[in-house]
């Protein structure tokens, strides 16, 4: 298969995926409704509560539209940065440390609008991914990806230790941060965006044009620099559209684990190791995958839903168990 094919490819299979996601996320639901409801609600027309009920569904497929896309090319990017098969802004402590500042701003009692968790998650992503990369450059360059994982999960343990301590002393705290703390697009209207869509566009414009560069860098920063790369200011551009994404769905939804792992593995069988394709993959793929499982969260224990950031770790796990066997395979 030539570069060009595989590419579309991948676009083709992730664009049917993608739309068939989206048509389940609409079509299917805790409240059971029939084919022709739904498409007059869409057409603006037919029963009042079903009208309600459709545009309750739109409103979610949109939010998880967008916030599968910044996961899943978060966790593209950052792989390729570490060269690490298990980076993701989860495993990395990134979601912990967003979640740790919000935990402390509700304390603070500060946190009243998305606006506030938005900048809060930003401020809590970008300080634990420079204390992440300030561990990585303390060891030589071979151990870095290893350190990177090591540092990440250190980094995740405290700061959900230090966020248990916080909450246990405050119920009014815990009962504020909880459905936040669990994921969830549920609810969630799509004017929720707009507040977040500057940093979802320029995080998406400076990852999306990360690939030549991450594919020259996994040949090693050395390799990189002797072709002409940038590699400190190629790296810094994708790391920074890297954070912005992840601070845009964290504070939007909420910590979503796993699809930032596993959809860019999943694309990696199609798409081969090109970190283009990968990217491209990764953004379609990630909101088909996040679709899928906020529609499966709504059926399985009817009538009351599984929050999607429960799904996807379950999910997501079988994914993680594959990445360990093969790493040791090799």
């Amino acid at each position: 298969m030539t570069p060009a094919s595989r590419t579309a490819t991948v676009a083709v299979s992730g664009l049917v995926l993608l739309a068939a996601a989206v048509v389940l996320s609409v079509f299917v639901g805790a409240q059971a409704l029939a084919p022709g409801e739904i498409v007059a609600a869409l057409r603006g027309a037919g029963d009042e509560l079903a009208g309600g009920i459709v545009e309750a569904r739109v409103d979610r497929t949109i939010v998880a539209v967008v916030v599968g896309a910044c996961v899943a090319v978060a966790g593209a990017v950052l792989q390729g940065l570490t060269r690490n098969p298990i980076a993701e802004p989860g495993i990395l402590g990134l979601n912990s440390g967003a979640a740790l500042l919000v935990v402390i701003g509700i304390r603070a009692g500060v946190l009243t609008s998305v606006t506030g968790y938005l900048w809060t998650a930003l401020l809590g992503v970008i300080l634990t991914g420079a204390l992440v990369y300030a561990i990585t450059l303390t060891v030589p360059l071979r151990r870095q990806p290893m350190t990177t994982a090591l540092g990440g999960a250190a980094i995740m343990a405290a700061t959900s230790s230090i966020m248990v301590g916080l909450l246990v002393s405050d119920d009014g705290a815990l009962d504020v941060f909880r459905h936040w703390q669990v994921g969830s697009v549920a609810g969630k209207e799509a004017t929720l965006l707009w507040p977040v869509a500057p940093f979802v566009v320029v995080g998406l414009a400076l990852t999306l044009t990360s690939g030549r560069t991450l594919n020259t860098m996994a040949l090693g920063d050395d390799l990189a620099r002797a072709l002409g790369q940038r590699v400190l200011l190629a790296r810094g551009g994708a790391l920074l559209g890297a954070l912005l994404l992840t601070a845009a769905a964290c504070a939007v939804a909420g910590p979503i684990a796993f699809v930032g792992l596993a959809v860019p593995h999943l694309v990696r069988l199609v798409s081969g190791t090109d970190h283009r394709r990968i990217l491209l993959g990764s953004l379609l793929g990630g909101p088909a995958l996040l679709l899928l499982a906020d529609t499966l969260g709504r059926v399985v224990t009817p009538p009351s839903e599984v929050q999607v950031g429960v799904m996807t770790a379950v999910l997501g796990a079988p994914v993680l168990i594959l990445v360990a066997r093969r790493a040791v395979r090799r």
